[in-house]
């Protein structure tokens, strides 16, 4: 039976995920970040990005989250995103319509713009489109 520690993925509205893993990967916002079961205790800020837990049965689940933090305990991993949403449910069309809204916000030298909000929201729809890209590969192979 192998360690294992307890995951919970909660977004502002919901709970997304709360069960067992063997291990998860996190876009911490110094790299990607991964926990394992008895982890030294640790709390660190996440950018916007895929959430990766292996289960114990050995699948693979995939969340996107658009940033939040990330707490560990040795044997609990608590992830308090602004918004999560499994991977599997992203709306590929909505992200690159809100991918190109955010480049032509930021080409735009004229118009009177939030540049770090378009900035944010370029970074969140690009790190979506990954998280899509991903589990299409997973899907292929």
């Amino acid at each position: 039976m192998p360690i294992t520690l307890h995951v919970d993925i909660v977004s502002a509205e919901t709970e997304i995920f709360s069960g067992t893993a063997t291990m998860i990967f996190a876009p911490a916002e110094m790299g990607e970040v991964g926990i394992a079961p008895r982890h030294a205790p640790m709390l660190t800020r996440l950018k916007p990005g895929e959430v990766r837990v292996q289960a114990e049965s050995g699948e693979e689940l995939s969340f996107f989250v658009s940033g939040g933090m990330l707490e560990v305990q040795p044997h609990v991993v608590t992830v308090l995103a602004d918004t999560a949403i499994r991977a599997a449910d992203i709306d590929e069309a909505q992200a690159l319509e809100a991918k190109e809204r955010a480049e032509k916000m930021l080409t735009d030298k004229i118009a009177d713009i939030d540049y770090a909000k378009a900035q944010a929201e370029l970074a969140q729809s690009v790190a979506q489109l990954r998280a899509i890209q991903k589990l299409r590969e997973k899907a292929r192979q």
